[in-house]
């Protein structure tokens, strides 16, 4: 019996800059990993690219100057509603900048008790010591400093309400869950939630918002010879320096293409390729659902659409074959995974095998093998990923 079965490492590069031919490094950056590991790509071998090496190598950057100008292109009557952004140095503040810059006025509304992906700006015990319920009630800045003084990040040591009204002279903070609220100062709104923003703009419109934008529609096209993505705007962008962010790469579905008809040519099988960004996992100390991008995989080949269709070997080995072991066993599981159907959905024998997409699977394990500080592994490889217990 085989003894090893699913295997991701990352494969490291070099550094990229503006304009690398993206697909040829990762090429040779993988083709030198197999000769160092002794080991060639072989068919169905998964190769993930983080978005953030695309995105540079596209030079997909946009200033803090640029996204005040297309704000001031979209908002020209001076003000803005800014709406539950997540609380994020590297994720938001520059965007802010970018936004205040545009206006001369920014109402700018903060959920809690956390914001969208669980940074909690404070503890649900506060809320309960105060008597205040986080569904129902709006609180102004003073109200709330009142009630939680000056509440600092668990893991940043950060007070995001200060940080954040100190980003520009034009900023006021309210606090609601209630996307609507903002309109009890300002018409003009930029929904800036992620995962649900399609919620919050359908709802800010239906109140009788006089102009609903998101971030995704901010930086669509060029301004000023800036970056762009086409599809999520400043979704998914990120801090690169204290004037620029880097913009969630485009044209992705070219360069997973391109990537894997390299790589098919070069070890003679046929990979699949998927870019990712964040892994949709939940950290289980801070609560935190590590999401902040608009989806983790942008683009990825045709082989990793779908989702599992995995029957629960324990499930089995304890109940329908509970009196066999051994070999008898392992033959009749085999059989079982040989003959199990299209679609396991609804079947016992699947029960806690959670068929999440491939590529959310896939893309949160490459995630959490590249990280995101110093390991110089922008490219991840993984092996085996399609065997079974039966192959």
């Amino acid at each position: 019996m085989r003894t090893i079965g699913t295997q991701a490492f990352g494969v490291r590069t070099p550094i990229i800059r503006e304009g690398d031919d993206l697909v040829e490094l990762i090429a040779a950056s993988v083709m030198a990993a197999a000769v160092e590991s002794g080991d060639d790509l072989c068919d169905n071998d998964i190769v993930g690219v983080t978005e953030a090496v695309l995105a540079r190598a596209q030079g997909n950057y946009a200033s803090i100057n640029q996204i005040s100008a297309d704000i001031a292109a979209k908002f020209p009557e001076g003000e803005i509603g800014v709406v539950l952004p997540i609380f994020s140095r590297n994720r938001f503040s520059m965007l802010l900048k970018g936004i205040a810059g545009g206006v001369k006025k920014v109402w700018l509304q903060l959920g809690f008790p956390s914001d969208e992906v669980g940074n909690m700006l404070i503890s649900l015990d506060d809320l309960d010591a105060n008597g205040i319920n986080p569904y129902s009630d709006n609180l102004t800045e003073p109200e709330f400093t009142k009630l939680f003084g000056n509440p600092l990040h668990q893991f940043t040591g950060v007070n995001y309400v200060e940080y954040y009204k100190s980003l520009a002279d034009n900023i006021e903070i309210v606090f609601s869950n209630d996307p609507t609220y903002i309109l009890k100062h300002t018409p003009y709104a930029l929904a800036c939630d992620i995962h649900t923003r399609a919620r919050t703009k359908r709802l800010l419109k239906a109140k009788g918002a006089k102009r609903v934008l998101g971030l995704d529609d901010v930086l669509t096209v060029p301004v000023q010879g800036s970056g762009f993505n086409p599809d999520y705007g400043l979704l998914g962008s990120n801090k690169a320096d204290e004037q620029r962010v880097k913009l969630f790469p485009r044209d992705c579905d070219a360069f997973t293409s391109a990537l894997k008809a390299r790589l098919d040519s070069m070890f003679g099988v046929s990979t699949e390729v998927l870019v990712y960004g964040d892994g949709a996992f939940k950290d289980p100390v801070g609560g935190i659902w590590e999401l902040a991008d608009p989806v983790v995989s942008p683009s990825f080949t045709a082989g990793l659409k779908g989702q599992p269709n995995e029957i629960k070997l324990k499930f089995l080995a304890d109940n329908k074959y509970a009196d066999l072991s051994g070999k008898e066993l392992e033959d009749a599981l085999r059989g079982e995974i040989k003959k199990k159907n299209v679609s396991l959905m609804g079947k016992m024998e699947s029960e806690g095998t959670t068929p999440r997409r491939y590529v959310d699977l896939l893309g949160s394990l490459c995630d959490l093998v590249s990280g995101s500080g110093d390991k110089g592994t922008p490219v991840v490889v993984i092996r085996g990923y399609f065997d079974n217990f039966a192959v």
